[in-house]
């Protein structure tokens, strides 16, 4: 963690992120693809973590009202994180109603199922699995626990820019995300335990 527990990651690229939402605010499409790569994977764990497998559409939508609303954002590069999540997260809340008034489709075309994946590879399907497993322990939290994990250990959000995010007092968002990372630690310690015990 880095000075004030926000990620160091987070901090290395705030000065980045910073100066190129200035430049795309400008008109300059190369800086907001700079800073479309900066935010996109934190982003996307994140609203994973909300909606599972339709991240990326409901992501999507997100990026859509941030390019749109870009001109009325002022800050820097770590509120212009907090800024995205906030967006991201109403999104995800939008599509979390809809789904439950909507019935979802049951099966998928079987055309669908044989397209190729994009990668193919061993290294990359291994971090899927993991990314996924992890997203899916955190899935499992109380929801304040989940989002505020979310928050601070995906998107690299501070304690103040997670609170704004989810519209808490930044104490409570610390004490949901510590006690959502205990509660993961002791999932995952189970879990050790157990699977020593079967070899």
């Amino acid at each position: 963690m880095g000075q004030g527990g926000e990620p160091r990651r987070a901090q290395a690229y705030d000065g980045e992120l910073g100066a190129a939402v200035a430049r795309a605010q400008e008109g300059d499409e190369e800086a907001f693809a700079v800073a479309y790569r900066l935010v996109q994977p934190g982003l996307l764990g994140y609203v994973r973590g909300l909606v599972g497998d339709d991240a990326e559409d409901v992501a999507s939508e997100a990026w859509l009202e941030i390019a749109r609303d870009l001109g009325r954002f002022r800050g820097d590069g770590a509120g212009f994180r907090g800024w995205t999540a906030t967006i991201a997260r109403h999104r995800a809340l939008d599509h979390l109603r809809r789904r439950r008034v909507r019935p979802q489709a049951a099966t998928l075309e079987q055309d669908v199922l044989e397209l190729p994946g994009p990668y193919s590879t061993h290294d990359q399907a291994l971090e899927f699995m993991t990314t996924e497993r992890a997203l899916d322990l955190v899935r499992r939290l109380p929801r304040d626990q989940a989002e505020a994990v979310l928050l601070r250990v995906v998107v690299g959000l501070d304690g103040p820019a997670a609170a704004r995010v989810l519209g808490k007092r930044p104490g409570a968002v610390r004490t949901a995300a510590y006690r959502g990372l205990k509660r993961l630690a002791r999932q995952l310690d189970e879990e050790a335990r157990g699977g020593a015990a079967e070899r």
